[in-house]
C-alpha cells in the first residue's frame, strides 16, 4: 500500500504530464476540434457575423452574399479594423466555371493631392492619422462586383442582419473592447468620432450594448440605391462636404471615378499545391515567394519549432521582403516583374544566399529580370460548392479618424503607406493605389478548390500565410492545429514606405517554441524580442472531396467562430 505522500507525488507527476494534454485527439497546441459541416460554413472573427453569414445561406444565398453579409456585420462590430471606410480583396472559387476569381477594391489617391504639397509642407512620411492618409474607399464598390457576378439574394436581404444589430444594438466582445478603448484617445480630436464611436466619450466596455443608428442608414441607402449612392449620390455629396470642412483632398470626383478591378489571381506549387495569391498593390505575392525558396529545403526533417526550421524560415521572410519593399506597387504606374518574382529559378538564386548557420544582417532586392503593393478576414462555403476568400480593412487601427457627417463610419488611413521619396515604385502620386497589406488566399491540389484561408494583420500575413501552408504540408496539422500552432513573427524588413532592414530585424516566438530553439538562434545571430497581439488572426475553410464536407477552423487569438450546417 502507498503511502500518503507518494500518492500525492503520483498524482502532482500525472496532473504535470497531463496538462498539456488535455485533449484526447490532435496535437497538444490545439485550442480545439475542426468544425465539420456538409451544407455551408463560415469562419470569421466575430460570432455574431458568422451566424448571419449561415442565416443567408439557409435563405439561399450564395457564399458571396453570406460574406457580404459578415463584412456588413464586422465593420459594424469591429470597427477596429474593418468598415466601409476601407478596402476590400477577395478570392472566389466558382464551382459553375470550376475556375478562380480575384477582385481587387482597393481604392486610389486623390487627384487633388500632389508629391509637391508633401514637400512644401516640409512631410517626410505620411501621417497616420488625418486628411493627408484618406483614399477612396472601395469596400462597398467591391461589394456589389462581387454580387452582380456572384450574388443570388437582393442585397436588402443580405445587409438585413446588419442593419437590424446596428439598430437594436450588439454586445461588444472583449478584444475588440481592448483595441477600442486604445483608439479613443488617439482619434477623438477628429470631428464626428465621439458622435459615432463612443459613449460619453468613452469606449464601449466588453459587454456593453452599443449601437450606431447612422451607419443603419447609411447600410439602408445602399440595400436600396446600390453602389450609385455612395460614389455619386448622398453619400459622396456628405463624403466631399466633409473633406473639404477638415481641410482634406478626397472629393466627389474621386469617388465618382472609382472603380474596383477584376484581376487573374497568380499561384506557385508548393509540393503539390498550388497556393493563390493576388498580384501587387498587394503583398499576397510574397507569401509565394516565401514558399519557392523553403521548398529547396527539407523542413519535415528539420521538425516543427527546431532552430533550423525558425531560421530559415525567417532568412526566407527577409528575402522576400526586400523585394515587398522594392517592386510592389500599384501596377498601373509600374511594370512589376510578378511572373519573375514567383518563379522557381528566382528562388533558386535568391535561396542560394542562406547561411544555414548564420542570420543575414541586411539582404539586397533582387534583380528579377524585366521584360519590354487591421483587418478582418472571412471565408465563407456553400451548399454548391462555391467558396470565398475575403479581407477588408480600414489598415492602421480604426483608420483616419475622420468620420464623415452622419454616416456612422470612418474612412481608411490606407494612404500612409505610399513612399514620399521620389522615383520609387511606390512614391505617391495622384489617383494611385498605395502598396496594400490585405491578402486573401486559396489553395486548390490537382485543379479541385481545397482551401480557402487568410490571416489578418499587416506584415504579419504573408509570413504567417506561408506557415499555414507548412503546418499542413510539411508539418502534417489538421486545419485547427495549422492556425493553433505557435507562430514565427519576424519585423524589421525593408518597408515601401521607404525604411530600411538594420542588424537583421527581430525574431519574435510565440509560447510552445522551445528555449532550446531559442538559445540556438541566438548563437545564429539573430536578434530575440517579445511580441504580443501582433501574430495576426486565422480563419479558414477546407473541402473534403472524398466525403463531400467542409472542414472549418477559427483563430484561437481571435474572438471568432468556424461554424456551419
Amino acid at each position: 500500500m502507498l503511502k500518503p505522500i507518494c500518492c500525492l507525488i503520483l498524482l502532482l507527476c500525472f496532473c504535470s504530464s497531463a496538462s498539456a494534454f488535455d485533449r484526447v485527439t490532435g496535437r497538444a497546441f490545439a485550442s480545439r476540434s475542426e468544425i465539420i459541416a456538409r451544407n455551408g460554413m463560415a469562419a470569421t472573427s466575430q460570432p455574431l457575423a458568422t451566424q448571419a453569414a449561415l442565416d443567408v445561406l439557409k435563405q439561399g444565398g450564395s457564399a458571396v452574399d453570406a460574406a457580404i453579409a459578415a463584412n456588413a456585420m464586422q465593420g459594424l462590430m469591429e470597427p477596429t479594423g474593418s468598415g466601409i471606410g476601407g478596402d476590400l480583396f477577395a478570392i472566389v472559387w466558382d464551382a459553375r466555371t470550376r475556375k478562380l476569381y480575384g477582385l481587387n477594391a482597393s481604392g486610389r489617391s486623390p487627384y487633388s493631392l500632389s508629391l509637391e504639397h508633401f514637400r512644401e509642407q516640409g512631410i517626410e512620411r505620411i501621417p497616420a492619422h488625418g486628411p493627408l492618409s484618406v483614399s477612396v474607399p472601395g469596400c462597398v464598390d467591391g461589394w456589389f462586383e462581387l454580387h452582380g457576378k456572384f450574388g443570388r439574394l437582393p442585397m436588402a436581404a443580405v445587409l438585413a442582419p446588419a442593419i437590424e444589430y446596428a439598430r437594436s444594438g450588439f454586445p461588444v466582445s472583449e478584444l475588440i473592447a481592448y483595441y477600442w478603448q486604445l483608439s479613443v484617445p488617439v482619434l477623438n480630436k477628429w470631428p464626428g468620432f465621439e458622435e459615432i464611436f463612443t459613449l460619453d466619450g468613452r469606449a464601449p466596455r466588453k459587454g456593453e450594448v452599443f449601437r450606431n443608428p447612422f451607419l443603419a442608414d447609411t447600410y439602408e441607402k445602399i440595400a436600396a440605391g446600390g453602389r450609385e449612392v455612395f460614389y455619386r449620390g448622398d453619400i459622396a455629396k456628405t463624403i466631399d462636404a466633409y473633406m473639404k470642412k477638415v481641410g482634406g483632398f478626397l472629393s466627389y470626383r474621386d469617388l465618382a471615378e472609382h472603380t474596383s478591378e477584376w484581376v487573374e489571381p497568380v499561384s506557385t506549387n508548393y509540393r503539390g499545391y498550388d497556393v493563390w495569391e493576388l498580384p501587387p498593390n498587394g503583398q499576397g505575392i510574397a507569401t509565394l515567394q516565401i514558399l519557392n525558396i523553403l521548398e529547396g529545403f527539407d523542413l519535415r526533417s528539420m521538425g516543427f519549432g527546431s532552430p533550423e526550421h525558425v531560421h530559415h524560415f525567417v532568412e526566407a521572410k527577409k528575402l522576400a521582403f526586400e523585394d515587398r519593399a522594392k517592386f510592389y506597387a500599384d501596377p498601373d504606374f509600374n511594370e512589376i516583374p510578378v511572373k519573375e518574382l514567383i518563379s522557381k529559378s528566382y528562388a533558386d538564386d535568391r535561396r542560394a544566399m542562406i547561411d544555414p548557420a548564420r542570420a543575414a544582417k541586411t539582404y539586397d532586392a533582387g534583380n528579377p529580370a524585366l521584360h519590354a503593393g487591421d483587418t478582418i478576414y472571412l471565408t465563407v462555403a456553400d451548399s454548391e460548392g462555391n467558396m470565398v476568400s475575403l479581407i477588408q480593412s480600414n489598415y492602421r487601427g480604426m483608420g483616419s479618424g475622420l468620420c464623415p457627417d452622419g454616416l456612422g463610419f470612418m474612412l481608411q488611413d490606407r494612404g500612409e503607406l505610399f513612399d514620399l521619396e521620389e522615383g520609387k515604385f511606390n512614391t505617391y502620386a495622384p489617383h494611385k493605389r498605395p502598396f496594400h497589406t490585405i491578402i486573401p488566399a486559396f489553395i486548390t491540389k490537382d485543379g479541385e478548390p481545397f482551401m480557402s484561408f487568410g490571416v489578418m494583420g499587416g506584415a504579419t500575413q504573408p509570413q504567417a500565410q506561408a506557415q499555414i501552408v507548412i503546418n499542413i504540408v510539411d508539418f502534417g496539422m489538421n486545419l485547427q492545429e495549422a492556425g493553433d500552432a505557435p507562430r514565427i513573427l519576424h519585423q524589421g524588413s525593408s518597408q515601401p514606405t521607404g525604411e530600411k532592414m538594420r542588424d537583421g530585424g527581430t525574431v519574435s516566438l510565440e509560447t510552445g517554441i522551445a528555449e532550446e530553439t531559442v538559445r540556438e538562434l541566438v548563437k545564429m545571430g539573430h536578434r530575440i524580442g517579445k511580441n504580443v497581439g501582433s501574430f495576426g488572426g486565422y480563419q479558414a475553410i477546407m473541402f473534403d472531396k472524398e466525403n463531400g464536407v467542409y472542414y472549418g477552423a477559427s483563430e484561437s487569438r481571435k474572438d471568432g467562430q468556424a461554424a456551419g450546417y
